[in-house]
């Protein structure tokens, strides 16, 4: 490892023994391990909790994770990446049929698409998943003052036709590339419907998943939720009513273990059992502790669609200007981060898509590490009166001091921004860190663009996905209200041309081709700053089979059911994860 590395390392090493005297002791349970004649239960670490348990209210990767062991969508990209059915009986399109184009009545042409709900499905308490519970999900979504994220996937939706109990239609008002997932989260309208009618502009703090998140009327996956104490742990059962194949454990503890290096204290105290991929360790970490215990765990790096990045809020007159943005570009050794924290393995991100995706390309506008540059362009944004190690000031004298804002407790990014404000003084940039709890800081800081310059976060996205949630300028939320997700606050007509364009362009070939011009403006305007690709890193005991990462939006624990104990029943099974994965670039 690089000096720098091993420099990190040396002090999460050191962390990891101050934190093992303040170590979760848990509550009494006992994982089961292959051979163990109790009932087998699933320990797994992760490092951030929910802030609302209510699957279309923020798009918080924790809450993804977690509904994955108790909820399921109705289409979803698998781990091949390939779109499949979870609770339909066959994936609909235009060549099967269940999927037809239909007239508008203003003259477009939309796209009716059908799906039929698997037989036998269930909430956890008995009561039959329909059609009727779909099309009160889009009536919810839909709702302007619901406060749902990403309501643009609601209001493309005409209507939801009940066929019958099971099968129900998708009216959309276009025909897109993504037709035939254009699906809601399914809400169990049986438990949930009486608060939205009642109260729309309450919903938000009065719906049935915060109301009583242990309900077992809201989950239908493999589990249900039985308890729960707020941004510590979800404890999770069996569900009775679940059709499909029975899990392997009886019951599945998550701890939020929001420090990482108290994260990993656990792991080695036998805390927990695991630490997810998703959301848990850090490369850097996962990497020394693969060094210091290489046979105690499964070590398994995915690379994958999580593009770390900083957003700008550009409705702040200081990085509102384009020439500033790019100052800090060149002024950010993006390259050693990459080498030197992570020994190459989360690549510099040259723009929001990822060199596997076939929509990427690489002739856009580089930002190398150039001071220089970056000196040249804070001059000419006003930024002019430098002594040597100084801070710059303008004309008024006040001072370039910009504040970055990321999750509290994540040692990685907290050491990128250490590097990033070294880096910015040689420019002359005094860079102040506050950072926050990720509850906070995702629940109410990033939702509410409540940040003033800067805020570190990750986006994870699902194969081939338009950006339109997060660059559309119809997306920009009101300041201190939920919608979309332009955070950033980031407005370009072309853009949003190009957006509208891409989704309904069927061809490949030349939906890629606006893509190119898309990045090639992305690169240009800078409304955020590319950080790198972030590769996902699994530690997992020995004796755990079948946990498949993705490296897209869609987390693990989607196919639960799939996972087993080596050796356990007779089942050592051929099919589980390999001690040492093949990793990557991303």
């Amino acid at each position: 490892m690089r000096r720098l590395l091993s420099r990190t390392l040396s002090c999460l090493a050191a962390l990891g023994l101050l934190a093992l005297a303040a170590c979760d002791t848990g509550t009494g349970e006992t994982s089961a391990k292959a051979g163990d004649g109790a009932a087998r239960t699933l320990t797994i670490a992760i490092s951030q909790f929910p802030s609302t348990w209510h699957p279309m209210l923020d798009a918080m990767l924790a809450k993804s994770y977690l509904h994955g062991l108790s909820r399921r969508p109705v289409v979803a990209y698998g781990p091949d990446w390939e779109l499949r059915c979870m609770l339909c009986t066959e994936l609909p399109t235009l060549e099967n049929g269940l999927a037809e184009r239909e007239q508008l009545p203003n003259g477009d042409t939309g796209i009716a698409v059908t799906y039929t709900l698997k037989e036998g499905l269930s909430w956890a308490d008995g009561e039959p998943v329909t059609s009727a519970d779909v099309r009160h999900s889009w009536q919810v979504g839909k709702h302007p003052k619901t406060g749902v994220v990403s309501q643009q996937i609601y209001e493309r939706i005409r209507d939801i036709e009940i066929v019958d109990q099971r099968t129900f239609t998708v009216h959309i008002d276009r025909v897109t590339y993504d037709y035939n997932a254009t699906v809601p989260p399914i809400l169990p309208r049986h438990r949930d419907r009486a608060a939205f009618e009642q109260d729309p502009a309450q919903y938000r703090h009065q719906n049935a998943f915060d109301r009583d998140p242990t309900d077992p009327g809201l989950y239908m996956g493999p589990y249900k939720m039985v308890s729960v104490q707020r941004g510590v742990r979800a404890v999770y059962e069996r569900n009775p009513h679940w059709p499909g194949k029975k899990p392997a454990f009886d019951r599945i503890i998550v701890r939020a273990i929001q420090n990482t290096a108290a994260m990993e204290a656990n792991l080695l105290s036998g805390t927990v059992d695991m630490i997810a991929g998703e959301t848990g360790l850090s490369i850097d970490q996962a990497l020394a502790l693969e060094t210091r215990h290489p046979e105690r765990f499964q070590y398994l790096y995915q690379p994958g669609l999580v593009y770390e990045h900083i957003e700008f809020n550009l409705q702040n007159p200081i990085v509102g200007d384009r020439r500033v943005r790019r100052a800090l570009a060149y002024g950010a050794n993006r390259r050693a981060i990459s080498e030197q924290l992570f020994d190459g393995k989360q690549p510099v991100a040259l723009h929001n898509v990822n060199p596997r995706d076939p929509a990427f390309t690489d002739e856009v506008k580089h930002y190398p590490y150039d001071l220089a540059r970056a000196r040249k362009l804070l001059g000419a944004a006003g930024w002019t009166n430098q002594e040597p190690g100084q801070t710059r000031t303008n004309a008024q004298g006040e001072p370039l001091r910009l504040t970055i804002m990321t999750t509290a407790g994540n040692r990685t990014r907290e050491l990128v921004q250490q590097v990033l404000q070294s880096d910015w003084r040689r420019i002359g940039v005094d860079l102040q860190i506050v950072n926050e709890p990720p509850r906070v800081f995702f629940g109410q800081t990033v939702s509410g663009r409540a940040w003033e310059h800067m805020a570190m976060f990750a986006w994870l996205s699902s194969p081939g996905s338009v950006p339109r949630s997060t660059l559309h300028s119809e997306q920009i939320p009101e300041k201190g209200e939920v919608g979309g997700q332009n955070y950033k606050g980031y407005a370009n007509p072309r853009v949003d041309e190009l957006i509208d364009k891409m989704e309904r362009e069927l061809n490949d070939r030349k939906r890629v081709q606006l893509w190119h011009e898309l990045l090639k403006i992305y690169a240009r305007d800078l409304p955020a700053l590319p950080l790198y690709w972030r590769a996902q890193a699994f530690v997992l005991p020995p004796w755990l089979t079948g946990v498949e990462p993705t490296g897209h939006q869609y987390p693990t624990t989607l196919w639960v059911e799939d996972w087993g104990i080596r050796g356990a029943d007779g089942d050592a099974r051929a099919d589980g994860p390999a001690a040492d994965a093949s990793g990557g670039d991303g």
